[in-house]
């Protein structure tokens, strides 16, 4: 017999996965202002071995348009050149020598419109995974009934299930609202 406690809480940590996904994937996206999150994805190639930028530089954002760049060694400047302008980062990078500093652009209207639809296309998988995380939990549950478990176990379970579904999509809407609101604020 299944442990009913136990397949909701793998149920909520499937949940919570897909929610730090959609923060993750939102903080990398590009609103006009300056943030050190949208270089995360990016790799440099660094004594034969690719690694993450914030391993080969000090990263930075002195004011809220700029995101200064500045290499530990003075060599690797042209790599990391290269690996920002090889992203999807879409920003050129410019340097004196010493330091690279990328100028975050104010984004268009269009621009900005077409982001939220990427956060929100973002958003939806992120809504079909927690929705899947729930069909497959009722799945179990309604195997469970035939394994011993009682018919009002499994509607009290499903109840509980629907509540930790219906936070998680809150969850999710609420990050969405959050992020458009940063990405249509002028």
């Amino acid at each position: 017999m299944i442990d009913v406690k136990e397949t909701l809480e793998g149920a909520s940590e499937r949940m919570e996965m897909a929610a730090m996904y959609l923060e993750e994937q939102l903080a990398r996206i590009r609103a006009g202002r300056a943030n050190v999150a949208i270089l995360d994805g990016i790799r440099v190639s660094s004594y034969g071995s690719m690694v993450p930028l914030n391993q080969v530089a000090n990263v930075s954002v002195p004011d809220p348009r700029t995101i200064a760049i500045r290499p530990w060694d003075k060599k690797a400047i042209r790599d990391i050149e290269k690996a920002i302008m090889d992203s999807d980062v879409g920003i050129t990078p410019e340097n004196n020598g010493e330091i690279i500093r990328l100028g975050i652009p104010q984004p268009t209207e269009e621009r900005r419109k077409e982001l939220v639809k990427q956060c929100n296309k973002i958003g939806e998988k992120t809504k079909v995974e927690v929705r899947n995380a729930r069909g497959d939990v009722k799945e179990k549950l309604k195997k469970a009934i035939k394994d011993g478990l009682s018919e009002d176990n499994e509607k009290d379970a499903e109840a509980e299930l629907q509540k930790i579904h219906d936070k998680y999509i809150k969850r999710v809407d609420d990050l969405l609202a959050l992020k458009t609101k940063e990405i249509m604020t002028v």
